[in-house]
């Protein structure tokens, strides 16, 4: 009878702490998609920022076809882009065709005088930043995810109910290169 009694107690108490560990990855898993919200709301705003960027740009340097056009493939591939390695490589080729697209900016002195274009390249370094930020959070929340995953006993149930590592969304080797800012 007190074994029955013990034996129950004991599954009681496992029960409850499968079911504590499970709701602590479920809860662990909603913070990295919310976290990957985050980051798709601040690359949607970028998006949009762009074509008004390249308008204003064309009108002064409207011979500059080859870069406009990398610019709005680049923008397509990052619109269309379906999974987080997708979406940080084509954030990666929007980083790459903007810098084109501000270095031929750099070449227009009316250009860069022109209101609507600082305003235009304010709220881009503005997106910028919080992309950043989204990035570091969203980062912050894999870590916690896959570190958990992998910690006993967590790892023994994980695969069985299907919890697998996020991939983190890393910046490209021009991200990672060092600005040169001239005045």
């Amino acid at each position: 009878m007190i074994f029955g009694l013990i034996l129950i107690g004991l599954l009681v108490v496992i029960g409850l702490y499968l079911l504590g560990l499970y709701n602590g990855l479920v809860s662990l898993k909603q913070k990295v998609d919310e976290a990957w919200s985050g980051i798709d709301v601040q690359l949607k705003r970028r998006s949009s920022l762009i074509p008004n960027i390249v308008e204003t740009v064309k009108g002064y340097a409207a011979h500059e076809k080859e870069v406009f056009e990398n610019v709005a493939a680049a923008r397509s591939a990052l619109m269309g882009a379906k999974t987080p390695g997708e979406t940080a490589e084509a954030n990666n080729q929007v980083t790459a065709a903007l810098g084109r697209l501000f270095a031929v900016a750099e070449n227009y002195p009316e250009l860069k005088a022109n209101e609507n274009f600082k305003q235009l390249q304010a709220e881009l370094s503005d997106t910028e930043d919080k992309v950043a930020y989204s990035r570091q959070f969203y980062n912050s929340n894999v870590l916690d995810f896959n570190t958990r995953i992998k910690q006993f006993p967590a790892v023994m149930l994980a695969g069985m109910l299907g919890f697998k590592d996020y991939t983190y969304f890393q910046a490209s080797n021009e991200e990672k290169a060092d600005v040169n800012v001239k005045f």
